[in-house]
């Protein structure tokens, strides 16, 4: 059995599930893309989730849109058990809109997706997302801020913002797209471990560009025992 964790109420384990290739997003060209999109059909999606569950990951983090929502609620109604992390879709036009949406299927926690805040970040309108996180704590669910930016944390904690939880990549993709620079990983373990709340690290493997060995093994030796990674 798997390590877990506490998120909130709930428990999930070290090694988490995302959704990028799900959602035929690959972080590596237009062509993977679609690879992506064409394997991952809703069939195979589940049967990933099921596997997933036979080995002791307990939770799936993915984006809140109608593919997403659809595909997890015939999952459940087919009898799986796997808990969600829900990522706010960036292309809808009202955030809390799409808070309310994916509230009612149920996630364990809900975070404000990581690119849409770093933008806000630039645009120094990140108090945005604090609006969104009470929005989402006063529905009842654990609030999450997703970034790629460790500056974006600090400035979180010292403006004390309603977070219980960040998802932070470890490259900080913000500013230059998809450039992951080694020493981007210990910037990001630093606030990590600076930081008491949880944080579920993603991009460990550099988009499949690290050694997988290499990167769980300086990933869980550079976090907290409280973080999780999302792969």
């Amino acid at each position: 059995m798997l390590p877990k964790v506490r998120l909130g109420k709930h428990e999930v384990s070290r090694l988490i599930i995302g959704g990028n290739p799900f959602s035929g997003h690959s972080h590596i060209s237009p062509e993977m893309n679609k690879e992506m999109r064409d394997y991952y059909t809703v069939a195979r999606i589940k049967e990933v989730l099921r596997e997933c569950e036979s080995l002791g990951i307990n939770t799936f983090l993915g984006r809140g849109d109608n593919h997403i929502m659809r595909m997890l609620n015939e999952y459940w109604l087919e009898g799986g058990k796997i808990q969600w992390i829900a990522q706010t879709a960036p292309e809808r036009a009202s955030t809390k809109d799409n808070i309310r949406q994916i509230a009612s299927y149920g996630p364990i926690a809900i975070y404000h997706h990581g690119g849409s805040t770093d933008r806000l970040f630039r645009e120094g309108r990140l108090d945005e997302v604090n609006d969104c996180l009470k929005f989402i704590h006063d529905l009842g669910f654990t609030a999450g801020l997703g970034t790629h930016d460790p500056d974006v944390v600090r400035y979180a904690e010292e403006k004390g913002f309603e977070v219980d939880f960040y998802m932070l990549s470890l490259y900080n993709l913000s500013k230059r797209g998809e450039v992951y620079l080694p020493e981007d990983r210990e910037r990001a373990c630093r606030v990590i471990r600076e930081v008491q709340k949880p944080f579920l690290a993603f991009k460990i493997m550099a988009a499949g560009r690290n050694d997988p060995v290499e990167a769980f093994e300086y990933a869980f030796k550079n976090i907290k025992p409280t973080d999780a990674v999302v792969v």
